[in-house]
């Protein structure tokens, strides 16, 4: 089985993210699921996607909780439909959150920007208004009200969320950025085995939705999708026939965001590529989990 992945094609760079893949079909619309409980201190919500599978076509990838780079928030990835085709937009890690589509991920993620936290000093500090979150283990937090919508479409483009970035996402787009940590590409690729979170498996509803910890697919922080966010319609043509050409070639245009073509002409890297984390990933999975013992430890007294 052939998998595209559509988290990372670079490492830390300061120019726009460029278009990974493309194809003629587009992604179905994202499920209606709720958030599983945040682990402890340091985790971030990243939320779930479509991704792309050349031999079985779009499955999902759940919503999960990330330990996340110190200081960093996550802009999400997204599709993008212009030139006859569907390209994926890679997410990343950056100081801002940049231009995501417009598209309504929830748990903070409306459209634009990010409500559900804040980086104070080295501390994340989380809005209980949009996530779910303990207030026994997790004590920095706070509450403010966001508006929420029920909008579920899936990609940005005619026939879609029809936003363009605001001049401040662009800046934000040319900030230097971290691609995806090695959790977040090993859940893309476990994701990509599991036949029932295919689209063609589960008509856009997947029973798994969102999970507690990344590669985390089974056990009590697993969420099922109650509902897809539209009626699910079986593409025309198999997944080889809608393949599109390769990022950056001739008779694909993308009109959403300005593209990197040096980026964007590199053949996307396998999750397995670059799967191991390095050091600084491990550092800031042992504090995470360090603070949350302490934090454990004081509640139990």
């Amino acid at each position: 089985m052939l998998t595209v992945s559509v988290l990372s094609l670079s490492t830390a760079s300061s120019a726009q993210i460029g278009i990974g893949i493309s194809v003629r079909i587009g992604p179905p619309a994202l499920p209606v699921y709720a958030q599983p409980i945040c682990p402890g201190p340091g985790y971030l919500w990243t939320p779930g996607y479509w991704a792309w599978n050349d031999d079985g076509g779009y499955y999902w990838v759940p919503g999960t909780w990330v330990v996340a780079p110190v200081g960093m928030l996550w802009t999400p990835g997204y599709w993008g439909f212009a030139g006859g085709f569907y390209g994926w937009h890679p997410g990343y890690w950056g100081p801002h959150v940049g231009f995501y589509g417009g598209i309504n991920y929830g748990f903070g993620y409306g459209g634009v920007g990010f409500v559900g936290g804040e980086w104070r000093g080295g501390a994340f500090f989380y809005n209980r208004a949009v996530l779910n979150v303990n207030v026994v283990n997790i004590r920095n937090v706070y509450s403010r009200t966001v508006i929420v919508n029920n909008v579920h479409t899936s990609f940005n483009g005619p026939g879609g969320i029809e936003a363009r970035p605001t001049p401040q996402e662009e800046a934000y787009g040319r900030e230097r950025h971290i691609e995806a940590v090695a959790a977040q590409r090993e859940h893309e690729q476990a994701a990509s085995h599991n036949r029932a979170l295919f689209a063609s498996e589960n008509h856009g509803r997947p029973a798994i939705a969102a999970t507690g910890r990344p590669g985390e697919f089974s056990g009590a922080h697993i969420e099922r999708a109650s509902a897809a966010g539209e009626a699910y319609r079986a593409p025309r043509m198999s997944p080889a026939e809608a393949r599109g050409p390769a990022a950056g070639s001739h008779g694909f245009n993308d009109s959403a965001r300005p593209v990197n073509h040096e980026a964007g002409n590199r053949e996307p890297m396998s999750s397995r590529d670059n799967a191991r984390p390095n050091k600084q990933e491990k550092q800031a999975q042992k504090r995470a989990d360090k603070q949350a013992k302490a934090e454990q430890k004081r509640n139990e007294r």
